[in-house]
């Protein structure tokens, strides 16, 4: 009964979630709940369960709507646009290069094995000059969560470390064989990303070609800045003053009274960012104190930093509350033990005939396992019980753990049971069904393509 009812509420969360037919927090909150109820789970039960899955998102709450307001006030000081400048001479416009320069970009700050704080570095910096040249933020979002994906089998990364946990081996030795499926996985997603711009340019091209002829039909000279390379105003030399939503110089009051101090915010932002993989400080506490610093830097006047604050405290706040819900969600899933009943039963109505390939099956279907169960639950729940199966056919237990890796890891940027795809939602300005339904069927065709790769290198045995 237990995994009925998971099964149900995920599979209602999702669903609704990916058609838009309500708003993260109202299906995070509600439904749930009533499955909870439904499983005959008392008030006082439940009231643990949310407490326990409010306290495991808490500090991910706390550290993005304090960290969302810390690069709103850099963005607003045009902190990256020297990054957005670098990036557009180096590709003179080209929208191929910048999506290779996306995922080269992610994977880089990736090293920590933070998502969240992946996201937080590159999408501030990205989205300006995505929106500049008209690209789409979900072809960021799409690149950049393919590229953390890769990156996160590291062994401090989180998958790895479960699944290591789980056969009893260690993280790092258990990583060395996934080594040439990251350099692998690199390769072909500069590859996919050169394919992906090149349909974009298409797409930019077709719909600037329309406005050209819109233009002409109303009597106008149809010109329309830039060309289909993606070159617009500014792009090989010094942009116009923009701030991260790609608007012109915001003409609040406060933002005249701000000094131009780009060393002092440059040194901030490093400072942070250090503190951050260093792990001395909670990250909440971290982005407290550089929210502070950065509001001091900048805005001199009380009047100019509580306006700051103002104007990116509906996003911060938005975001932080859908965070919240999703604890309560994961919370009910988890102590109620539906997510557990349901992964048990997931391979109990398998047939006879998969079983022998049961871990082949399982990383085949990882990818879309990722909107149904959490990492915890996959790794946790699931993995003990393909592996207990695959041994009695003679498969190794790293060769288990390879397949449900590859075969899952890349989807960890795109499910609902992720905080830090919440955060990227909203630092990016997304909606999460749509982020699903754009991203899906690439990350999966990917995900199938480097599940093959490693196949024929032989980390994951036949």
């Amino acid at each position: 009964m237990l995994s009925i009812i998971g099964f149900a509420v995920i599979a209602s969360v999702a669903t609704l979630l990916i058609l838009g037919r309500v708003s993260p927090i109202v299906g995070l909150t509600l439904i749930p709940l009533l499955g909870a109820f439904a499983a005959g789970f008392t008030p006082a039960e439940i009231t643990g369960f949310f407490e326990s899955g409010l306290g495991s998102v808490m500090d991910v709450a706390v550290m993005l709507v304090f960290a969302i307001l810390f690069f709103g006030v850099l963005n607003d000081a045009h902190l990256f646009n020297p990054l957005i400048n670098f990036m557009l001479r180096v590709s003179r416009g080209n929208i191929v290069g910048v999506c290779v320069g996306t995922v080269l970009l992610a994977a880089m700050c990736h090293l920590d094995g933070s998502g969240a704080t992946t996201f937080l570095i590159c999408l501030p910096a990205l989205l300006p000059l995505y929106k500049r040249l008209e690209m789409s933020p979900y072809l960021l979002m799409l690149l950049a969560s393919t590229s953390i994906g890769i990156m996160n089998m590291l062994p401090w990364g989180g998958p790895v470390g479960r699944a290591a946990a789980v056969i009893g081996l260690d993280p790092v030795e258990l990583w060395h064989g996934l080594i040439p499926v990251q350099i692998i996985g690199l390769v072909l997603l500069v590859g996919m990303a050169s394919v992906l711009g090149v349909r974009e340019r298409r797409r930019i091209a077709k719909r600037r070609a329309g406005h050209q002829m819109a233009g002409v039909g109303a009597g106008g000279n149809g010109s329309v800045d830039g060309a289909a390379e993606g070159s617009v105003e500014g792009a090989t030399g010094e942009p116009a003053s923009s701030s991260a939503d790609g608007a012109t110089e915001d003409s609040a009051p406060a933002l005249h009274e701000r000094p131009h101090r780009p060393l002092a915010n440059y040194l901030l932002m490093l400072a942070t960012v250090a503190v951050l993989v260093s792990g001395v400080l909670p990250s909440g506490l971290v982005f407290m104190v550089a929210l502070s610093l950065a509001l001091m830097i900048n805005c001199p006047s009380v009047s100019a930093q509580m306006e700051r604050v103002r104007k990116h405290s509906p996003n911060a706040l938005g975001t932080g509350g859908i965070i919240l819900a999703a604890g309560s969600f994961l919370g009910i899933l988890e102590e109620s033990g539906m997510l557990d009943a349901l992964a048990g039963n997931m391979v109990s109505f398998l047939p006879d005939v998969l079983v022998t390939h049961l871990h082949l099956f399982i990383g085949f279907l990882g990818m879309p396992l990722e909107l149904v169960l959490s990492t915890d639950a996959y790794y946790f729940a699931l993995l003990p019980l393909v592996d207990n199966i695959a041994a009695g056919q003679g498969v190794e237990s790293t060769t288990v753990a390879y397949s449900m890796i590859i075969g899952n890891i890349i989807g960890t940027y795109i499910s609902p049971f992720n905080a830090s795809v919440w955060l990227a939602v909203g630092l990016a300005g997304v909606d999460l069904g749509k982020h699903i339904r754009y991203s899906f069927m690439w990350m999966w065709g990917f995900t199938l393509a480097l599940f093959a790769a490693s196949v024929g290198i032989g980390v994951i045995a036949l």
